[in-house]
């Protein structure tokens, strides 16, 4: 068993990915409180497929909540911001995906990185998937934590929602909660500038997830500016899709995605798919 409080140190299987490909390139981002693991079988699928992929550790995830405890949104989108450029500089395609807080990372590059606030030539995201996407919880107790992060040290965990039996997410069994405020008010950044996602969008949502509200992709969905933005609704997952049981399904539907992208073929109709 893993000391949470030791010395950091990265955890087994927590280190980050990264394979070279062909010019087309994808950057996955892992959750809040997780690591790369619960995105591994994703990316070597992507890379298996001949894609340049990256998997970066977020600051502060993959050590210790002791270590997450001294970061926040800024740290963590520094990484991904930095991944990004990575793959840009000799990538022709790059798309961007995240499970959970990793996917308002990803959405947070597009916004950044997209013709509304990078307007001209240069070369940005070209595709957006997200698995389950937090930019918005509806959990009320959350109104109290600017106030309870001076006062308590630690709060319950939210990994580990895994259908499958047998499959555990490495995630940390306490929260600190000065990271948590951090993260819930890059979602309020995120959530605000959500139009000026205009990319192609593919999102991901479980039919039953008990860590982050239906409301939260209807509010993506609702928002972002894209010509053609797809939700494919997960039957057999909770909330670590990508670990579960329609891991297969995400990453053959993100292949589509991403060699659609590659070829230019976009379509234009908003739709709904359920997954059996």
């Amino acid at each position: 068993m893993i000391d949470e409080g030791a010395a950091v140190t990265v955890r087994p299987g927590a280190e980050p990915f990264a394979r070279d490909g062909d010019d087309v390139g994808v950057l996955l981002c892992h959750g809040f409180t997780g690591n790369p693991s619960s995105l591994l079988s994703w990316a070597e699928g992507l890379a298996e497929a001949g894609r340049t992929v990256r998997l970066p550790r977020l600051p502060g995830h993959g050590t210790s909540p002791r270590d997450l405890a001294l970061t926040g949104w800024s740290d963590w989108y520094a990484e991904v911001d930095a991944a990004f450029h990575d793959l840009r500089r000799s990538c022709r395609v790059v798309v961007v995906g995240g499970l959970s807080m990793g996917g308002a990372l990803a959405l947070r590059l597009a916004q950044k990185y997209g013709p509304a606030m990078n307007p001209g030539p240069l070369p940005g995201v070209d595709g957006v998937i997200l698995v389950n996407p937090a930019v918005h919880l509806d959990d009320r107790r959350l109104a109290a934590l600017p106030a309870l992060r001076w006062v308590l040290p630690w709060l319950p965990p939210v990994g580990n929602d895994v259908k499958r039996p047998g499959t555990q997410e490495d995630a940390y069994g306490r929260i600190p909660p000065h990271a948590l405020h951090s993260m819930l008010r890059g979602f309020r950044s995120v959530a605000a500038d959500l139009p000026a996602v205009s990319q192609p969008v593919l999102l991901f949502r479980s039919s039953e997830d008990h860590v982050v509200p239906a409301s939260s992709s209807a509010l993506i969905l609702d928002r972002v500016t894209s010509a053609r933005a797809g939700e494919v609704i997960l039957r057999d997952s909770y909330h670590v899709a990508t670990i579960d049981n329609d891991a297969g399904e995400i990453l053959g539907r993100s292949l589509t995605f991403i060699d659609e992208l590659a070829v230019g073929t976009q379509p234009t109709t908003r739709t709904t798919e359920g997954v059996r």
